[in-house]
């Protein structure tokens, strides 16, 4: 009788759990699905593709050394062009048939919130989406898991020093007109306030622009000496050049939206000096730092392309996911994962990232970023973590 209850005690556990993952969309006895939703077509394609190249590469690790309490993680990626309708469909998809547990590194700001409320009426976590913008943790919702400091906070730390080191008297900004471009806007502004500088000229353009020289020229006359970007990649190319041309040479202050290589892939030897904040490093395969130079050559080898930040960024999402699912335990269901991310500390890794954590009412992982300048076509870092 004493041999019996402890093995009555086992099936019965076993059989609560096998019943949780049942009743748990995206998650059967082998498998948990994820999503994600990414530009593989539009205007930001370079960067979508690059972050499904990094989730892939973790999740190939994790697949090839076994599972998480027998399960392998299975990802489904959809496109969305970068058209926040797009997304919405994108996002019915994933969960309405595709039943994914989570959605994961869904790029955009107007796309994730386009998308969220297909998420969160069936219960889909959103991890870690590829956007830094406040509306990723703002207001609290227990399903919102953002890992990085917000565009606001980016800029609200970094143009103030930057401006301050430059000694500029008069800054201007140039952003394009969504949520994501209004935020890099209004953390400058608070930032700059606080040293005694007003935008003295705030110029915006609609998603998809190719022209910035009536931009630049507003700009120019308005006699500025620092700009804040709210650019991605053509944007910030564009702006640049323009301004190069016509004689315009402020220092150029951008969020982690232009922290990539195709800024001086694209447009040279012009985009030297350009500041951006950002966390994990951009991984060359020269770098000197030894685990970040295999890392980098193991992705290319798989890829046969050269990694970006955009790939740390889609590897760094998945691993954290799986720290989380390990936590979790067998019987994972929402509220698993959640309690386990609310407890679960992120170390610092070999791209630089910083320590981060999560709370029960906390869903912004980290609020620290540095800045890097373009040196020679290269990304160098130039500070340390400023906290907000």
């Amino acid at each position: 009788m004493k041999r019996t209850i402890p093995v009555l005690a086992a099936a019965v556990l076993a059989l609560a759990a096998a019943a949780a993952s049942a009743q748990t969309q995206g998650v059967s006895k082998t498998e948990i699905t994820i999503g994600s939703i990414q530009d593989l077509s539009g205007p930001i394609a370079g960067f979508g593709k690059q972050a499904r190249n990094g989730m892939q590469l973790r999740l190939d690790e994790l697949n090839e050394q076994g599972a998480i309490h027998g399960r392998k993680i299975k990802l489904v990626v959809e496109d969305s062009a970068y058209d926040p309708r797009k997304a919405v469909l994108a996002a019915q998809k994933l969960v309405n048939q595709d039943k994914i547990f989570a959605m994961v590194q869904h790029i955009g700001t107007a796309h994730n919130n386009a998308a969220l409320p297909v998420q969160l009426e069936k219960g889909v976590i959103n991890w870690f989406p590829l956007t830094s913008s406040q509306d990723m943790f703002q207001p609290f919702h227990k399903l919102k898991f953002s890992f990085a400091a917000s565009y606001f906070d980016q800029m609200r730390v970094a143009a103030p020093r930057l401006a301050k080191e430059k000694g500029a008297k008069k800054a201007c900004t140039l952003y394009q007109d969504d949520d994501f471009g209004l935020e890099v806007m209004r953390g400058a502004e608070a930032g700059l306030k606080t040293i005694g500088l007003d935008l003295a000229e705030k110029t915006s353009f609609k998603r998809g622009a190719t022209d910035f020289s009536s931009q630049v020229a507003r700009m120019k006359a308005a006699g500025c000496d620092f700009v804040v970007l709210g650019t991605i990649i053509r944007e910030t190319v564009g702006t640049i050049a323009e301004s190069r041309k016509t004689g315009f040479s402020p220092t150029f202050l951008g969020s982690n939206a232009a922290y990539t290589d195709l800024i001086h892939k694209l447009g040279g030897k012009a985009m030297d000096g350009l500041y951006a904040t950002m966390t994990v490093q951009h991984p060359y395969l020269d770098e000197s730092a030894n685990a970040i130079r295999f890392w980098a050559a193991k992705y290319k080898t798989k890829f046969n392309e050269d990694p970006t930040v955009f790939s740390v960024y889609g590897y760094t999402a998945i691993d954290a996911f799986i720290q989380v699912v390990n936590r979790a335990g067998p019987n994972l269901t929402a509220d698993s994962f959640i309690k386990a991310a609310e407890v679960n500390e992120f170390p610092a890794d070999i791209f630089g990232s910083p320590i981060a954590k999560f709370g029960p009412n906390k869903r912004q992982a980290s609020d620290v970023a540095r800045l890097s300048q373009l040196q020679d076509a290269r990304w160098k870092v130039v500070s340390d973590y400023i906290k907000p």
